[in-house]
């Protein structure tokens, strides 16, 4: 069996289910879908959807660091909106956090999100 560990960082929101935050198998950890949550308060940041964005990437960075790399290393990112209308911020946010080359990525238009949220994002990270 593969080398498995359970990534955990204070720095974004602890899990609020049944799940780990990332898990690292060998060189590939495999990031949990993340929310705006605060990781300090557990409380949305949504104001707007750009600060909704903002949170959700900041609390994706956080887990790759806590993993040893960085969201420059993430290969595939699925990115989950509860209206497509979204997906322009989606684009505008994620060049000011990921440069070229890009991730492979998937968003897909939702119905509903945990605690209310518009945008999840989650992902998997290949070490060097």
């Amino acid at each position: 069996m593969a080398n498995k560990t359970i990534i955990h960082t204070e720095q974004a929101p602890r899990a609020i289910g049944t799940y780990s935050q990332a898990v690292r198998v060998d060189k590939t950890v495999y990031l949990s879908g993340q929310i705006a949550l605060d990781p300090h308060t557990m409380n949305m940041v949504n104001d707007t959807i750009e600060q909704e964005i903002r949170q959700v990437l900041t609390n994706l960075s956080a887990v790759c660091v806590a993993a040893g790399g960085s969201l420059a290393e993430v290969v595939k990112l699925q990115v989950y909106l509860t209206d497509l209308a979204y997906f322009a911020s989606v684009n505008s946010l994620m060049a000011e956090f990921l440069q070229a080359p890009y991730p492979a990525r998937a968003a897909i238009g939702v119905a509903q999100l945990p605690r209310g949220a518009r945008v999840e994002m989650d992902g998997v990270l290949v070490l060097n």
